[in-house]
């Protein structure tokens, strides 16, 4: 194999339509590089399935001991409106879907000693109006 060479295997295929996507953990062959960017696997396997690569979410990929191959999981949305209410925002911010607010520490902080304060059913209301407060500065 050349170094630009890459072969990928998906296995533990598995349609979930309660969440409206496919899962499958991706093993990723990859001799003389030391990995593969995510960009590059999700136009692979975009193509392996006939799905959007947009829709593809690549994570938790380890390479093995000694290097040439790795393991990730891998997940195929049905449509833009399931992944963006099913996946996690991190991971939505990730791949472009959303865009990351940017709090200050002490923001941060403040609300949550805010919230503290308050004992009982007004607590989760206090809570919710510090963090408004904190996502505000």
């Amino acid at each position: 194999m050349s170094d630009g060479a890459v072969v990928v295997k998906t296995r533990k295929f598995k349609r979930n339509p309660l969440l409206s996507r496919r899962q499958f953990i991706i093993d990723v062959i990859h001799p003389g590089r030391a990995n593969v960017p995510k960009s590059e696997l999700q136009e692979v396997i975009g193509g392996m399935f006939n799905a959007d690569p947009k829709l593809t979410m690549l994570f938790g990929f380890r390479v093995k001991f000694g290097g040439g191959k790795s393991t990730g999981f891998g997940l195929i949305y049905d449509n833009e409106e399931a992944c963006r209410k099913f996946e996690p925002k991190y991971r939505l911010v990730r791949n472009g879907f959303e865009t990351r607010v940017e709090k200050s520490r002490k923001a941060i902080k403040e609300a949550k000693n805010k919230g503290k304060k308050i004992r009982g059913t007004g607590a989760s209301i206090a809570k919710h109006k510090a963090k408004r407060a904190a996502g505000a500065d």
